[in-house]
């Protein structure tokens, strides 16, 4: 069981940077993938980032691809998503999720979310 709480979100202007965290607890922290995914208002939620429990593989929507990096501090139990240039577009609630199983795309590959949080792009 993984437990995970989402920080750093806030209200921007168009072109700076912002960094969201992710802390885990439970057991098994450094074998999950782990992913980030948003959804703006009326919208599906969508798939943002993800990384292998290794790390050594990441994976992103061509929408953020070059301004949004994803990394994991496994001493601290910690996902990150820096993100720079933001677009009014990027605003949406963004949510971690964790994966016991293999990098994916879809909602249905992530067995634990957490609650999101609110990122505003203003232009």
């Amino acid at each position: 069981q993984v437990q995970l709480v989402e920080s750093g979100g806030g209200l921007v202007q168009a072109g700076d940077s912002l960094r969201l965290a992710c802390a885990a607890s439970g057991r098994g922290f450094i074998r999950y993938a782990m992913a980030w995914f948003r959804q703006a208002p009326g919208k599906e939620r969508e798939f943002v980032a993800a990384m292998r429990w290794s790390g050594s593989n990441t994976y992103y929507a061509d929408s953020v691809k070059g301004r949004f990096t994803i990394s994991r501090d496994n001493a601290k139990n910690t996902v990150y998503l820096q993100m720079i240039s933001l677009k009014p577009e990027d605003t949406a609630v963004y949510y971690c999720a964790a994966a016991n199983s293999a990098v994916g795309y879809e909602i249905t590959d992530y067995n634990y979310w957490g609650q999101g949080t609110q990122v505003t792009v203003s232009s």
